[in-house]
């Protein structure tokens, strides 16, 4: 490995040591429906966000609730001394892909068939922390 390769790839690492995020993939949704939730809690604190996503009687809340606690979880991973609480934590992206599709086949009349796109799609939750020290 190069030089210049290796210091871009030691940058990245370290980069990523201040990312927290959680990433779903393949989940057995259509991107449209996932993406209603994720508009409603883009921005959003940490706390209301796990709000809104656990009184949804959407199903995709439950799944982005689920995403999210892992999301809260890995920032802890990575700061063990400090507290939720404190952090001021807040969703900074919430991303919502189209996953594959699985095309299935569904009888119409006169023997013909309709086709059937099941959609799936992968959504990356990211938090960052409020920085208190730039307000001021």
């Amino acid at each position: 490995m190069g030089v210049r390769k290796r210091e871009r790839a030691e940058a990245i690492k370290e980069a990523k040591k201040t990312i927290y995020m959680a990433k779903l993939n393949n989940c057995p949704t259509s991107p449209r429906k996932m993406r209603l939730m994720a508009d409603l809690v883009r921005g959003e604190k940490i706390d209301k966000a796990l709000n809104i996503l656990k009184f949804s009687s959407k199903e995709s809340s439950r799944k982005l609730e689920k995403l999210l606690l892992s999301a809260i979880n890995n920032w802890q991973q990575k700061n063990e001394d400090a507290s939720v609480e404190d952090a001021d934590l807040f969703v900074k992206e919430i991303r919502v892909d189209g996953g594959t599709m699985l095309k299935r086949l569904r009888p119409a009349p006169q023997g013909r068939a309709h086709r059937i796109r099941k959609r799936s799609n992968h959504v990356t939750l990211v938090l960052a922390a409020n920085d208190n020290t730039q307000s001021n």
